[in-house]
């Protein structure tokens, strides 16, 4: 493993069984992840983008301990601690349904403190005020319940708790979706702040494309449970070279533009994930596909530095 990995993922699959037969046997799977090579890097913040049903939710689970996989290797770093322990930590899309409505806001912060190492009460009470002040919270309303605070301020809350039992990775999910437009600003600076004083390393889940642009150093694209293309933010969203990559960019809304411009390479929708494409994942959708596409495609390193699951790109 990499010094420097905190996680390392090694040809992961995780499927789900659908259908049983009458003796209870699994008749039908459906496939979430197909073989992810993936490190997380201390320190950093890596982006994780596709379109829905391509695997993103399953590897958050999957980082976070909640779903174990069916194949492959999954290697963390001794400091990264152990499942449940401190070393992972969530912050969900909607902060309203992720905080208990009946604890007040400074045992909720300190929940997974408690949890891990049950400290006094007064020692989780100090614990609560310093963070309610790091993320932009008054110490004076940590007796008040979530009902009673605004969806930017319970999404402080929950990014309190996430830092409570001082993790080494936090997950992201879709952080700022459920918030009015003039709060996501807000919280994004937060979390790089935050990012900043503590040397955090995030993984961030986002169908926004500008969020991942405004906070990534890596960008994870995603398509039926395979990465597609990996690489530097600044070079993967700028000159995206995975045909996948480039319809996902051009799906984006821009001011001055057609919704229909930029769609002409468009080809179907997302197949289904029980009953797996044969070769290349993307050759039924791919407006360039022809010889070599029938063969399965592997995530190769071209001489740009960004890996591309392509036999096209060199």
């Amino acid at each position: 493993m990499n010094a420097e990995a905190l996680m390392e993922l090694q040809d992961i699959r995780v499927r789900f069984p659908v259908k049983f037969n009458w003796l209870g046997q699994p008749r039908g799977y459906v496939h979430a992840l197909n073989g992810v090579d993936l490190n997380i890097m201390r320190g950093e913040t890596l982006g994780i983008v596709g379109e829905s049903g391509c695997g993103k939710s399953t590897l958050a689970q999957l980082l976070m301990g909640l779903q174990t996989p069916s194949s492959g290797t999954l290697l963390r770093a001794r400091a990264a601690g152990s499942w449940f322990g401190s070393g992972m930590q969530m912050v969900f899309q909607d902060p309203q349904s992720s905080l208990d409505p009946r604890l007040p806001v400074w045992r909720i912060i300190t929940e997974p403190v408690y949890v891990q190492k049950h400290n006094s009460a007064s020692e989780r009470r100090s614990l609560a005020e310093t963070l309610a002040e790091q993320v932009g919270l008054r110490k004076e309303s940590l007796d008040r319940l979530p009902h009673e605070f605004s969806g930017g301020q319970r999404q402080r809350i929950s990014i309190a708790r996430a830092l409570s039992s001082q993790p080494d990775i936090i997950v992201l999910d879709e952080p700022t979706s459920a918030l009015d437009i003039s709060v996501q600003a807000q919280i994004l600076n937060l979390l790089v702040a935050l990012q900043r004083q503590r040397n955090l390393t995030y993984v961030l889940i986002s169908h926004n494309v500008s969020v991942v642009r405004h906070m990534s150093d890596r960008v994870a694209v995603m398509y039926l449970g395979q990465i597609v293309e990996l690489g530097p933010t600044d070079k993967v969203l700028a000159r995206p070279q995975h045909p996948y990559t480039r319809l996902l960019l051009d799906s984006v809304p821009q001011a001055g533009r057609s919704l229909a411009e930029g769609q002409e390479d468009r080809k179907g929708e997302l197949p289904s994930n029980r009953q797996l494409p044969q070769g290349c994942y993307f050759r039924e959708r791919c407006p360039y596909a022809g010889n070599g596409c029938q063969m399965p495609q592997d995530l190769r390193v071209n001489l740009s530095g960004v890996a591309v699951r392509c036999h096209r790109v060199s």
